[in-house]
């Protein structure tokens, strides 16, 4: 799906020039929570539309459940930067929504006839529109906004969680959850139904079952959701030759975190020829899962059509660019003894982690960091060390030729360390880093110039 030219090109120079940048791997946002992440293609570009979790307190939101005001959009176009456009939505400026709900939760956007339509539950202010959840439509030249509200929620809809599927033959659909799925065809309009609400059949009836996600390829239509079989979300899908179904229950795309957080959300995306899953966990609030994290990891497909089932990584997608800080935090391998990863700080989780040495030989691998055709000549290490100690840079593997070594100096503080490096390639390189001696060394990133 391509984005259409319009006049909006300065508008859209100048919000990319003044919107925050996020360099990330997983997970992807970290200057706020996130969570049910929808993702998709627009241009060039993919566009990210999560929630956003906040701590609930009293008057604002529930305590110790789940706190969102507002949705934020952001874009990338390789996957491992992302820019933050801004709230584009809030509770305390839709018309019908009730401004100290703080439930605005899993949306969805589209984009049909030059426009877009970002889908979002929340509960209303009054009963006007029956009680519970309704689902309503912020419309938008851009995929960025500004998006305005419609005035009334989409009628006949109650639920949560709201899906839109645009077809080949542009029948739009829109999904959400209720206790069961339900499915109906849009309008042309993109903001009223064409059909009655239908649940979709043949789903587990045992357990939780909501966001649902549906997205096409081949021919096939998977439908997506997270389902509770035992105690917390795992992400399952089912297949069907037309949209509405009937669907096969088909298999697991994630199992259930382990870390425990109790629920997922999932969104898939075709981008450059790869498949991906856009899903959540609690990286950045370990004792709290209702403060939740973006992440991305490569999907693929069996020869039948099936999803593998995809193990969540800390290093996610996309090359890293040599030049920018490369969190080794975010790791591909680790030896499995004399290294560990910490929060830099566990009082304020948004700093990130570090990977702390306490071993001769204990190293840790990063994979994919692209140094492009720039020959360059330093590493930069941001280390922490009150003893001092050396650390080895090597290449491809823990047994690989050693292109820089860093001696960190002993220090109350954290010390930006610079040393040459001499036989590093260009292109694309696996980076080993490894202890040499065995003093502890916390290591928060490393980048090159």
């Amino acid at each position: 799906m391509s984005c259409p030219k319009s006049g909006v090109f300065l508008l859209s120079f100048l919000l990319l020039v003044i919107a925050d940048s996020i360099f990330a791997q997983n997970p992807i946002i970290t200057n706020q929570f996130s969570a049910d992440p929808s993702a998709h293609v627009f241009g060039d570009r993919v566009y990210l539309y999560p929630s956003h979790d906040i701590l609930g307190k009293l008057g604002q939101g529930r305590p110790n459940w789940f706190c969102m005001e507002d949705y934020h959009v952001f874009s990338s176009d390789n996957l491992t930067e992302w820019t933050d456009h801004g709230v584009i939505v809030s509770q305390g400026k839709v018309n019908w929504v009730n401004p100290t709900g703080f439930s605005m939760w899993a949306p969805d956007c589209a984009y049909k006839n030059g426009k877009y339509y970002f889908y979002f539950p929340a509960p209303a202010k009054d009963t006007t529109y029956g009680k519970g959840f309704s689902i309503g439509v912020a419309v938008s030249d851009s995929p960025y906004g500004p998006f305005t509200p419609e005035s009334k929620p989409i009628q006949n809809v109650h639920g949560i969680d709201p899906c839109t599927f645009v077809d080949k033959d542009g029948q739009a659909y829109l999904y959400w959850a209720q206790g069961n799925i339900y499915v109906a065809k849009l309008k042309d309009n993109m903001t009223e139904l064409a059909s009655e609400p239908q649940v979709i059949a043949n789903l587990p009836e045992k357990g939780l079952k909501e966001g649902p996600f549906l997205f096409e390829r081949n021919g096939v239509y998977y439908l997506t959701y997270p389902h509770v079989q035992n105690k917390t979300e795992c992400l399952e899908y089912s297949m069907s030759n037309s949209p509405m179904g009937p669907f096969k229950v088909s298999g697991v795309v994630m199992d259930e975190s382990p870390t425990g957080c109790w629920t997922n959300h999932q969104s898939f995306i075709n981008f450059k020829g790869q498949w991906y899953l856009f899903y959540h966990s609690n990286d950045l609030s370990p004792k709290f899962d209702k403060n939740r994290s973006v992440r991305i990891d490569s999907l693929f497909f069996n020869a039948d059509g099936t999803i593998r089932k995809v193990i969540p990584t800390l290093r996610g997608v996309g090359l890293t660019n040599a030049s920018k800080k490369i969190q080794i935090d975010r790791y591909s391998r680790i030896s499995e003894k004399g290294i560990s990863i910490a929060f830099i700080d566990s009082l304020h989780t948004f700093d990130g982690w570090k990977t702390v040495f306490e071993a001769k030989g204990a190293w840790i691998q990063y994979n994919g960091v692209d140094f492009g055709n720039k020959r360059y000549k330093l590493m930069n290490v941001r280390a922490f060390s009150k003893t001092g100690g050396v650390l080895q840079l090597r290449l491809n593997n823990a047994n690989g030729p050693v292109v820089a070594k860093i001696n960190i100096p002993h220090s109350k503080v954290w010390t930006n360390v610079k040393v040459p490096i001499s036989g590093l390639k260009s292109g694309v390189q696996d980076l080993v880093l490894m202890s040499l001696d065995g003093r502890p060394v916390d290591v928060d990133w490393i980048s090159f110039e």
